[in-house]
């Protein structure tokens, strides 16, 4: 994948992001039952155990705990081409749902394919990922208009996350639509927001509603599930295998040879 497929991607197929129907539900299955039996990707290198943050104590800025993984990332970050500051909250979040959920078993390297997917890890149009998970410039796919292969979606939120107040449009790095953010948005850096452009929050969403829409992504019908409830595309998915199979191998190797 390149950086900016993933907006791309949802201007096309709509990520559906949202608690599927009965019949969606099923027909989503269908297709996860249809696909190869190559998943979960690699988990990839261990990450070290975390401190969650604690909600009832909001931290500073320069507190974050997804800075707890800072000699992790930084051993990562060049080899695999992803900011640290991705690397970091790709690996709280994941380590942090092991905690929460240690049935699910959703993995940093599925976290770091969606990311590139969706945004090059926060730097889709040339934006940079600072050290706190925000990207320079706010990362917002196009209008779900209604236009080919476009779902639409009238606006849900006042424009308050999108800036549109016409049509919803997918925001941040992980490129949530509104009405699912306000259901699953997570303070995953203890800053007292929830914050759809702040990777660390995105990250943690993510990896909460994977494990909502598939159960055991140890599971490969379950990892398909996951992946395409989060975009009802085959390509996608496909691709976020892949990449993720990739940043699990190439992680691997590089800690090996440390």
């Amino acid at each position: 994948m390149v950086a900016g497929v993933g907006l791309a991607v949802i201007a096309v197929v709509v990520n559906m992001m949202s608690a599927p129907d009965r019949a969606e539900g099923d027909r989503l299955q269908a297709m996860a039952l249809e696909m190869p039996r190559t998943a979960p990707p690699d988990r990839g290198a261990e990450v070290p155990e975390v401190i969650p943050v604690d909600h009832l104590r909001p931290m500073l800025l320069d507190e974050r705990p997804q800075e707890q993984l800072a000699d992790w990332a930084d051993s990562l970050a060049d080899p695999l081409n992803i900011p640290r500051a991705a690397l970091e909250a790709y690996g709280y979040a994941a380590q942090v749902v092991r905690l929460e959920n240690p049935g699910c078993g959703v993995t940093w390297t599925v976290l770091a394919g969606i990311g590139l997917s969706e945004s090059n890890h926060g730097r889709f149009g040339g934006a940079t990922l600072d050290d706190t998970g925000r990207p320079s410039t706010p990362i917002i796919g196009l209008p779900l208009d209604g236009g080919p292969g476009v779902k639409e979606i009238r606006d849900t939120d006042g424009g308050e996350l999108d800036g549109d107040t016409v049509y919803d449009r997918a925001v941040g790095p992980m490129q949530f639509i509104p009405t699912t953010w306000k259901r699953w948005g997570a303070d995953a850096d203890g800053d007292g927001v929830a914050d759809p452009q702040d990777l660390d929050d995105a990250a943690l969403t993510a990896a909460r509603y994977l494990c909502h829409a598939g159960g055991d992504l140890t599971d490969s019908t379950g990892w398909w599930r996951a992946v395409l409830t989060y975009n009802e595309s085959r390509s996608y998915a496909e691709a976020v295998l892949a990449q993720g199979e990739e940043y699990g191998r190439m992680s691997r190797a590089v800690l090996a040879n440390d």
